[in-house]
């Protein structure tokens, strides 16, 4: 994760609260407990030592969590708690809180060591809702000491994307191109998000592009794309200055325009005109961009550039877009899937794009060119600006496929399913690998159909399902879909159907 530089660093502390006709040392020594063991296990969990009975002592504590540069917080009802002090504190901190509850700790000892925060997390639950205020709360939020550290490191990646988002600018070159529009849709739920928009044309970044033809740092980053693409990977040797002027052009212009906000992503567009004025395709440029934590979406697509920043943020690691592309083929399927016997071939499909999956996510990969664009722009003849996207079948392992997306009428919607990609060889080009995901076919037909989301899909390598709907929830996306299991039917699905 120490790669990764554009996404935040978490201090979480931890609060404890206690009703003022419970016995404070309770809080105190189960807060104390929980520090223990989470530093046992996890690393620093900040002890605020303020223990919050009232609204002064609230004050007192968040100043204190403040001063020692906490951006998270637990509260902790080590009993009861005082429902109004212990939810306002979500109110006065400006950071994500989580509230969590200590489970009684002996059937010997249920007379003075009874804390009953069992039924003071009912009323906590009720006074945030009064005051409108967020919170993160575990899908059972009380337990022992050791249980509780264990729900906190599950609530530091959350915290973090939720940091990330509240600091995060997206950057724009151009519009959608033609055609394309399944990436087109509103930008005021982003805004309602409090995510930062900036627009920008293509020419201003062509503009910014050629200003940086002379930039002495040219050479230091073509050294570093081609000691990381080794000798194999790089039969292109003379596209590295291009690429690496563009590389700095991204980066100065993240750093000269992300004013306020602390975290950058982009969306840009990268056909029909881009290779040809640029004279490449900036598809290995993007994933080099997205290894250090700054997303680069194809085909302007804002979505899924908030979609990746998410990824990164939950996992700590890079991620990449994809096309939901194409089915397997049969014979494919037969001769290299089904003897794993573990998926139909309707759980299969293959996720590409032209080359912008980090290199440190193919199995091997190289700078090569588009295919396509290749067709389109160049006659299907030698390539020349249509050289640049990085090619290779991406590496298989647990993945998760996700997007968070506004309908057309402003609505936030998303799904999330977990799966992995198969060590099948694809025989085919472009950065590509072979999905496996559980009933994949009806949650194609009944998800992604029905609800009319893009062909583009986030991929985090990794099963991060939990972290990712937990802030998609706490950020009020209401419509949040998975991949059923068998006998679970979608409201649409025909039950006759087979």
């Amino acid at each position: 994760m120490s790669k990764l530089t554009n996404i935040p660093s978490v201090k979480c502390g931890i609060i404890s609260v206690s009703r003022d006709c419970f016995i404070i040392s309770l809080s105190e020594n189960r807060r104390k407990a929980i520090v223990e063991a989470y530093g046992k296990k996890y690393g620093e969990l900040y002890e605020v030592q303020k223990t919050v009975e009232n609204e002064t002592d609230m004050l007192e504590a968040v100043a204190e969590a403040k001063e020692a540069g906490c951006n998270a917080l637990v509260v902790f009802l080590g009993n009861f708690g005082p429902e109004t002090p212990e939810t306002l504190i979500a109110k006065v901190f400006d950071g994500p809180v989580m509230y969590v509850a200590a489970a009684e700790e002996t059937g010997k000892n249920l007379i003075n060591g009874r804390g009953d925060a069992y039924c003071g997390m009912l009323n906590c639950s009720y006074n945030l809702g009064l005051r409108h205020l967020k919170a993160f709360i575990p899908e059972y939020p009380v337990g022992t000491a050791e249980e509780l550290a264990q729900m906190i490191a599950e609530f530091q990646p959350v915290a973090r994307t939720l940091l990330g988002l509240k600091d995060l600018k997206i950057i724009t070159f151009g519009p959608r191109p033609q055609d394309f529009f399944a990436c087109n849709a509103p930008i005021q739920p982003l805004y309602d998000l409090g995510v930062e928009i900036e627009e920008n044309s293509e020419l201003d970044l062509l503009v910014a592009y050629r200003a940086h033809q002379d930039d002495p740092r040219i050479k230091e980053v073509a050294d570093d794309m081609a000691k990381e693409l080794g000798h194999e990977g790089n039969p292109y040797p003379e596209m590295l200055p291009r690429m690496a002027q563009f590389e700095l052009t991204l980066l100065d212009w993240a750093e000269e325009h992300k004013g306020a906000r602390k975290y950058v992503a982009f969306a840009d567009k990268c056909w029909p005109a881009f290779p040809k004025e640029f004279g490449f395709e900036p598809c290995y440029v993007n994933s080099r961009m997205v290894s250090r934590g700054i997303p680069v979406s194809c085909e302007v697509d804002i979505y899924g550039a908030l979609s990746e920043y998410i990824g990164l943020c939950v996992s700590g690691d890079a991620v990449t877009l994809l096309d939901i592309n194409n089915s397997v083929p049969k014979d494919m399927y037969e001769e290299a899937i089904k003897p794993l016997g573990k998926y139909q071939l309707e759980d299969t499909f293959m996720g590409f794009h032209c080359g912008n999956t980090p290199l440190c996510k193919l199995r091997k990969g190289g700078v090569k060119y588009q295919l396509i664009q290749n067709r389109l722009l160049e006659n299907g003849g030698t390539p020349d600006f249509t050289r640049g996207t990085l090619e290779g079948d991406i590496a298989d392992g647990d993945i998760t496929f996700f997007r968070l997306q506004s309908t057309s009428d402003g609505q936030l919607k998303a799904y999330i399913a977990q799966g992995e990609i198969l060590p099948t060889a694809t025989n085919s080009f472009g950065g590509i690998g072979i999905f496996a995901i559980p009933e994949m076919g009806r949650f194609y037909r009944h998800v992604l159909i029905e609800k009319r989301f893009p062909h583009h899909g986030a991929v985090a390598f990794g099963h991060y399902g939990k972290a990712i709907y937990d802030v998609l929830s706490y950020l009020g996306v209401a419509d949040i879909s998975y991949n059923q299991p068998a006998g679970n039917l979608y409201p649409t699905e025909n039950p006759f159907h087979k």
